[in-house]
C-alpha cells in the first residue's frame, strides 16, 4: 500500500442507469435502479479508488456493506456517487459513500474493503479448492 492511502481521499463517479441496472419485477413503468446494482457500482467505484493507492500485486476484496437505498432512480437517469476514504486500519479500508440522481439523494453507504496480496490469495483459494474437491 502506498503512503497516499489516507483518510480524506475522495473520488466522484457517474453511473448511467441503463436497463441492466434496473428492477423488472414491477413492470416496465416501474424500472428503477436495483439495490444489488447499486451495491455493485459502489464496490467497483471504491475498488477503483483504492487501486490508485496500492502497490503492484495488491488488490482488494469487499468485506462489509451497510447501505440505505433511500430514493428511486429511473432508468435513463444518471447517478453521482461521492466516495471518501473514512478510515485506514492496517489493510482494512472503510469508505463513506453518498449518491444522488440530480433530483434526490438516493443512498448513504459505509463500505469496507480489505487489501490483499493477489498471489497469496490465489494460493489460499487453490488450497481451499483442493480441500473441496474442486481442483
Amino acid at each position: 500500500m502506498k503512503p497516499s492511502l489516507q483518510p480524506g481521499v475522495t473520488r466522484s463517479v457517474r453511473v448511467d442507469i441503463d436497463r441492466e441496472r434496473t428492477i423488472d419485477f414491477m413492470g416496465e413503468k416501474a424500472r428503477v435502479y436495483a439495490t444489488p446494482s447499486l451495491v455493485r457500482d459502489i464496490e467497483v467505484a471504491c475498488r477503483e479508488l483504492l487501486l490508485a493507492h496500492l502497490d503492484a500485486g495488491e488488490d482488494s476484496v469487499g468485506t462489509r456493506v451497510e447501505l440505505d437505498h433511500t430514493g428511486a432512480t429511473l432508468m435513463g437517469m444518471k447517478v453521482e456517487l461521492q466516495i471518501a476514504i473514512a478510515e485506514v486500519n492496517g489493510r482494512s479500508v472503510t469508505f463513506d459513500v453518498s449518491g444522488s440522481d440530480g433530483i434526490d439523494a438516493i443512498c448513504k453507504c459505509r463500505h469496507q474493503r480489505f487489501v490483499v496480496d493477489v498471489a497469496k490469495t490465489e494460493q489460499r483459494l487453490a488450497a481451499k479448492a483442493q480441500k473441496a474437491g474442486l481442483a
